[in-house]
């Protein structure tokens, strides 16, 4: 990579920032911050073999992955993700630029520091909640420096939240410039052989992989000074190391760094000095330097060798720029013929990290997040045409994972200000897990009105479970239509949807809006049918949210009529009973029609089911593995079955639960817990979470202090 573009990284990625606070959220409030504590677990970083001399910074651990053992890894509970790889689908796109089964986008993302980074979240809304990935078809878990470790393995929430989303995640193999602590030893032990011949370390790699849940490597190799029979090294360990990832499902990207004479040489292209080493792995990333010329070629030659030329990904920096990036997106993902590679987005945190920190709240952040992935106009059905910033939407069509049921959102992205279950707050902390983000809409966000746009976005001031909902706050001079989720749901006589929500402000009329039949067109409305949520066979009120309750027996496949793709028809819930006929729904949104404004309607939960919830099965064996003041590990054993999440609690001396957290995961850190007033032990529950968020009978454990 480009040395200029990165020196912020490469001078300590980790170092330089300030280690999370291990403060549970159960910690009183206003308590101050604690500095972390010896049993919170972190993301796992190594050096390939030798680690340097000296003695590590203040929150670092040098450790060999030579060394490595799952069996001897005591935070490989905390690491180990566990939602697998969804399938996903490309329904028709939400606009005429955007094309299906052409350039995809791979994201280089760093989510934090090298040493120090959380294996399950922290206390803090500031974090980096990546919820576009309907546009990302691989992430690298950047990261990586001389002073702390060179091989990163991907946290469990991010590998979660992307699995979720059908999103494969790759660990990083960092070997940076000599200028930046770069040790070409390093290189050497990455590539060293034993006495047969074969490379130790990338049968290690593909074993902390497998143990860990994610998809793969990112091999990045930059550090000067190699010869020949170094780069040849390279070119065998590359493909022992592919060789054996495919045979455990996992995938291999090779950095344009290293050329097959050892040396260093960004090429900007796939050319003869680096096809050995795109041959030896399933991607190559394509350096900043490419140009428009470089690009045409080497997608044709990487089609010469019986590869696609989405196999490349062209690199964009954004670290510095974010959408003020200058950029030839006509070398890359031409308006007007097919497109030329794939992209690879470097830093696309930048949306997060250029906020001043007083402005890094989650509803800040999200408003950013917007404006990169789809653009100025906010909108991927209508792409801003005068917008010099190419986003992902006007050129990638996005996919969904929505293909089966029960399905259900309660719009969580994984960070918030305070915990809510049942639009009760349960913990007042702020938070971060991915690995409790729900499946995301795609299209963010689709409006579609003759009347002016309202303002729609994910809001953290209330939620009915977990810490979002999504808000749309403006006058609604004419009905409004939200898209909401592509989906290839099978759909029978028994399936409802259940649509939870509140208003805040002004009186409206919801309407639900499913499809069942596919857009005609590319930017065409989906064909939706409205079903009036007020007259819904169920209604229910819990604090102050109505749960309401739709059937969808019976739906034709008619069309409504399209004007401008606002949909004209109302054919409030015409059904065909007697024929009871089965499909597959395409597609679900919400119409709001005005009574009273200006209008603050929230969105708190979606779920399309069969058949009646099922209450998962209890986990059992809570215990606490290791303690330390106030500083506890938990395991459970978890039970079988399907299960979204596990949540734990505090239960506080006058018998009400406290919000600790909730992971993916079967173990649990909580820091900084202290005694109630004239309590002599704390009472814990951990319980599994459902699909359609029924939560199980408790587990319990009791903690002397």
């Amino acid at each position: 990579m480009n040395p200029t573009r990165r020196t912020v990284l490469l001078a300590g990625a980790g170092t330089a920032a300030a280690l999370w606070s291990a403060r549970s959220a159960s910690a009183a409030p206003g308590s101050p911050a604690r500095s972390a504590a010896p049993l919170q677990p972190y993301a796992s970083y190594w050096f390939p073999d030798s680690l340097p001399s000296g003695t590590p910074g203040d929150g670092i651990t040098w450790r060999s992955l030579k060394q490595w053992r799952a069996a001897d890894d005591p935070d490989l509970p905390f690491n180990t993700a566990s939602v697998p790889l969804a399938d996903r689908f490309a329904p028709t796109p939400a606009n005429t630029t955007a094309r299906a089964g052409q350039a995809r986008i791979q994201a280089l993302v760093s989510f934090g520091p090298t040493a120090g980074n959380p294996s399950q979240g922290s206390v803090t809304a500031d974090h980096y909640a990546l919820t576009h990935w309907a546009y990302v078809d691989e992430l690298v878990f950047w990261g990586g420096s001389s002073g702390e470790g060179l091989i990163l393995a991907p946290n469990a929430p991010v590998v979660d939240a992307a699995h979720r989303h059908g999103v494969p995640v790759l660990g990083n193999v960092f070997l940076p410039p000599a200028a930046y602590g770069g040790q070409l030893r390093w290189t050497r032990d990455l590539v060293q052989k034993d006495a047969a011949g074969r490379h130790p370390l990338a049968g290690r790699l593909v074993a902390v992989a497998e143990a860990y849940g994610f998809d793969g490597w990112f091999v990045n190799a930059e550090t000067g000074g190699g010869d020949a029979a170094l780069g040849a090294d390279m070119r065998s360990f590359l493909r022992e190391l592919k060789s054996l990832a495919s045979a455990k499902g996992q995938r291999v990207t090779w950095y344009d760094s290293m050329t097959v004479d050892g040396a260093v040489s960004w090429q900007g292209a796939l050319n003869d000095r680096n096809q050995a080493f795109f041959e030896a792995a399933d991607a190559m990333f394509v350096d900043f330097r490419w140009t428009a010329d470089r690009l045409a070629s080497s997608g044709e030659r990487a089609e010469g060798l019986g590869r696609g030329r989405y196999e490349l990904w062209a690199g964009v920096d954004v670290e510095a720029n974010g959408w003020n990036t200058s950029e030839n997106w006509d070398a890359i993902v031409p308006r007007d013929g097919a497109h030329t590679t794939s992209i690879g987005l470097y830093r696309p945190e930048w949306t997060r990290n250029h906020l001043p920190e007083d402005r890094r709240t989650p509803g800040d952040f999200h408003a950013a997040d917007d404006r990169f992935w789809t653009g100025a106009s906010l909108d991927p059905s209508r792409p801003d045409g005068g917008d010099s910033w190419r986003a992902p939407a006007v050129s990638v069509a996005d996919r969904s994972t929505v293909t089966s049921l029960p399905f259900a959102s309660s719009f969580n992205t994984g960070h918030g200000l305070r915990w809510y279950e049942e639009g009760v707050v349960t913990s007042d902390a702020a938070w971060n897990h991915l690995g409790l983000q729900d499946r995301m809409p795609a299209r963010r966000w689709v409006v579609r009105t003759e009347g002016t746009r309202p303002t729609v976005g994910f809001d953290f001031a209330d939620a009915w479970r977990g810490g979002s909902s999504v808000l749309v706050d403006g006058e609604l001079d004419a009905p409004t239509v939200l898209d909401l989720y592509a989906t290839r749901c099978p759909m029978g006589v028994n399936t409802v949807v259940e649509l939870t929500h509140r208003t805040d402000a002004g009186a409206v009329t919801v309407e639900l809006a499913v499809a069942t039949e596919e857009a005609g067109e590319p930017g065409a409305a989906p064909p939706y049918l409205w079903l009036p949520v007020t007259a819904a066979r169920t209604v229910k009120s819990v604090n102050g949210w109505q749960t309401a309750t739709v059937p969808l027996t019976g739906l034709t496949g008619t069309r409504t009529g399209t004007r401008d793709g606002t949909p004209t028809g109302t054919r409030h819930g015409r059904r065909n009973e007697g024929r009871n006929r089965t499909g597959t729904l395409h597609a679900i949104g919400v119409r709001l029609t005005a009574a009273q404004g200006p209008v603050r309607w929230r969105l708190g939960g979606l779920a399309v089911r069969d058949r009646a919830p099922e209450t998962p099965g209890a986990p059992t064996a809570l215990r606490v593995t290791a303690a330390s003041g106030g500083d506890l590990r938990f395991a459970w054993n978890r039970p079988p079955g399907d299960l979204r999440h596990h949540i734990l609690h505090r239960v506080l001396p006058d018998g009400t639960r406290r919000f600790l957290g909730g992971t993916c995961q079967r173990a649990w850190f909580a820091g900084g817990l202290r005694p109630e007033p004239g309590e002599r032990a704390a009472r814990f529950e951990v319980r599994a979470v459902g699909e359609l968020y029924t939560t199980s009978a408790p587990a319990t454990v009791t903690h002397s202090w």
